[in-house]
């Protein structure tokens, strides 16, 4: 040891000596070589030693997981050998509770052929009685309707008889009075016919006697004119051969225009005679229509009369005829929606029975042993509070809800076991509540437990007490815990495994009750 010391010490001279030789340049020139060797010589340090903690993370964690296994199955043959124990243990319990149960539902099977056969002579008297009583109401509401149609019948039949008389009476009345009508008309037709050949023979004398006269006229006419006509007729030729000679185209033409005058004269003469004519044999025949015509209004005002009589009457009977049908129709709609009603409600009593029986026998399914040979729970009154419970019922009600309440009586074994299923039902669901908090509770514990046996990149990036390195933790001790799910009361420490095992025994036990 002194030897290298003097050896560093002659090196330190040797140095001081080289740089006092050299220039300042070379002095400059050969820190900086010195500084970049001792860089090189400190990062060499530096990856020898990140390699050695790398080769020992390596072995830490070869190791870790070799322990890992030993404590694995270290823990397998301890949990094996108490679980055989505790399997052992269970099987004996189990046996014994085996026999007892079979004991048990012996007895209970013995009861239950006593409570069905009683339970069937029950329901064939209830069912001969519903029968019965159904039967009854049918043949009723059959008697009733066999009535009720015969009431229909007979009131239809009187109706009918009096429509009957009624529409005779009526039809008869109307052919006498359109016999009359015809009679009528036959005689104005017969009393026209007559009026009509007087006024044409009237018209054929008249005529001939104008006739007679026109023609005497006009012969004294035509022997005073034949004189003159002869002198006019000689100076007319005379004129007229001048004439003619000077227009004897214009003659021709007048000639044919002469012609055609005299045709329309006779034409129009032969027209107006014929209007005259019809124009006169019209203002007769309105004479008498006129005179017909108030005859006939006033016969026909009268038979009007009796029509709207004889018609206000035929009303007013089929207004009463249509009320009444109608009142029939009602009745009859009101007992068909009544019987169907009733028959409905029957069909929906005996449903409701047939469901009720169906979900007894389910319900008797579920029931457990102590409910089939005990169904209804003993009563908590005493024997006077029971004696008086049983005075107070038997007396007769008073009241309206009173009387309500008595028809339901027999329903007190019913209430008794529906309270004893909902008391059943609340028990059962507070019971869960608490195994719902103790299932979270140990599924807390497990995760801690599991946490602390495995190793992986999640639970090492988390806080784990069971990691340690170098004697260290990354568990931080002086932080408190806020979290009230994972926060601990007070400083007790159980270890999970324990509660495991604890747990696994208690809910084997609970299974082997059940």
């Amino acid at each position: 040891m002194p030897k290298k010391k003097k050896k560093s010490g002659s090196g330190k001279k040797g140095k001081k000596g080289k740089l006092a030789k050299m220039t300042e340049e070379e002095r400059i020139v050969y820190l900086e070589q010195q500084a970049l060797a001792e860089e090189e010589m400190r990062k060499k340090k530096e990856d020898m030693l990140t390699q050695y903690l790398k080769d020992k993370l390596t072995k830490e964690e070869k190791f870790t997981r070799f322990n890992l296994n030993k404590i694995n199955n270290q823990w397998r043959a301890i949990m094996r050998e108490s679980k055989s124990k505790e399997l052992r243990r269970d099987i004996e319990i189990l046996s014994q509770t085996f026999e007892r149960v079979v004991d048990r539902k012996d007895s209970v099977i013995q009861s239950l052929a006593k409570d069905i056969a009683e339970a069937e002579e029950q329901f064939s008297m209830a069912l001969r009685s519903h029968l019965e009583n159904v039967d009854d109401l049918i043949d009723l509401q059959r008697q009733r309707l066999s009535t009720l149609q015969g009431e229909y019948d007979t009131e239809l039949e009187i109706l009918k008889k009096e429509f009957d008389t009624e529409r005779d009476l009526i039809v008869a009345q109307h052919k006498k009075e359109m016999t009359d009508l015809q009679d009528v008309m036959f005689a104005m037709e017969q009393n026209f016919q007559d009026r009509e050949a007087e006024a044409r023979q009237e018209f054929q004398s008249m005529r001939d006697e104008i006739k007679n006269k026109n023609l005497e006229e006009k012969h004294a006419l035509r022997i005073q004119l034949e004189g003159a006509v002869e002198d006019l007729w000689r100076q007319f030729q005379q004129a007229l051969k001048s004439y003619n000679e000077s227009t004897e185209e214009r003659k021709v033409a007048f000639e044919n225009l002469k012609a055609k005058d005299e045709k329309s004269a006779k034409e129009i003469e032969m027209q107006m005679r014929k209007l005259q004519r019809i124009s006169d044999q019209i203002a007769q025949l309105k004479d008498k229509m006129a005179q017909n015509a108030r005859e006939c209004e006033e016969r026909n005002h009268q038979i009007k009369d009796e029509r709207e009589v004889i018609l206000q009457h035929f009303h007013a009977l089929k207004d009463r005829m249509n009320s009444m049908r109608d009142r029939e129709r009602a009745r009859l709609t009101k007992l068909t929606l009544q019987s169907n009603a009733a028959i409905k409600e029957l069909q929906r009593v005996h449903e409701k029975g047939e469901r009720i029986m169906k979900l007894a026998e389910m319900c008797r399914k579920l029931e457990t042993e102590e409910e089939k040979v005990l169904p209804f729970y003993a009563t908590s009154l005493t024997e006077e509070e029971q004696q008086d419970v049983e005075a107070a019922v038997a007396e007769p009600p008073s009241e309206p809800l009173a009387e309500v309440m008595h028809e339901y009586v027999s329903l007190e074994n019913f209430w008794k076991r529906y309270n004893k299923v909902l008391l059943d039902k609340l028990a059962l669901e507070k019971e869960r509540a608490g195994l719902m908090t103790e299932n979270n509770q140990l599924r807390t514990l497990l995760k801690q437990y599991l946490d602390g046996i495995s190793v992986n990149d999640e639970i090492l990036s988390q806080v784990n007490p069971l990691f340690v390195v170098n004697h260290r933790t990354n568990v931080k001790l002086s932080v408190p815990v806020v979290d009230p799910r994972v926060r601990r009361p007070g400083q007790t420490v159980v270890e999970a495994a324990h509660v495991v095992k604890h747990h696994n025994m208690g809910g084997l036990l609970k299974g082997d009750m059940v």
